[in-house]
């Protein structure tokens, strides 16, 4: 958000050296024996296949045996023997890949990325700068989401437990992902309203 505020990219290089410079201080001192774990795991998640590794392992499982086409609706072996854990919230996604293959998670990336797309029209096209940016926010914290999520069920990115947008169960990101949208609509609705820098209303 900052940066989409038009802070420097200077000012953003320096916090992010600082950020790299303290990482490693965090990662000993900052995070607890599970956490550090997690990390270490994502790593080499093979180090502990029954334990700590088990997760991503059996994610990994269930994408590939997806294959092209997938298995069909309600046929996967590992989410409907539940091998694969949490496979209707964070893992929904491996879930799917398994049963729908890599067409279906094309087509599901693909309607992402729709979304994305129109919601960074609606965006663009705001004459107020507060609509610009809360719908952008909006949108990033979607993508984001979208990106940890796919990352981590494919190994790319620790298991954090961040949910699959509009697709995992679970009433708190589904209300959270709706206010969001109503607010990118509401910029819409309103996008040539400008908010006085007085905070007066809409002219």
């Amino acid at each position: 958000m900052m940066i989409l505020a038009g802070l420097s990219l200077r000012l953003v290089a320096v916090g992010l050296v600082g950020l790299g410079a303290v990482l490693p201080v965090v990662f000993m001192f900052g995070l607890k024996a599970y956490q550090r774990a997690r990390l270490l795991t994502f790593l080499n998640p093979e180090a502990d296949r029954s334990g700590a590794g088990y997760h991503i392992i059996q994610s990994k499982i269930a994408l590939g045996s997806g294959g092209l086409l997938g298995k069909g609706f309600g046929l996967g072996t590992q989410s409907q023997l539940n091998f694969l854990p949490e496979k209707s919230t964070d893992f929904i996604f491996s879930s799917m890949a398994e049963e729908f293959g890599f067409v279906g998670c094309a087509a599901i990336l693909g309607l992402y990325a729709a979304v994305i797309f129109i919601a960074l029209r609606i965006a663009g096209v705001s004459h107020s700068h507060f609509g610009r940016l809360a719908a952008a926010g909006v949108t990033v914290t979607f993508a984001l989401c979208v990106l940890i999520n796919g990352a981590m069920v494919m190994g790319l990115a620790p298991v954090v437990g961040v949910p699959m947008p509009l697709l995992s169960f679970g009433g708190t990101v589904m209300i959270t992902m709706m206010v969001g949208f109503a607010l990118v609509l509401s910029v819409r609705v309103h996008r040539y309203s400008e908010v006085t820098r007085g905070g007066g209303g809409l002219i």
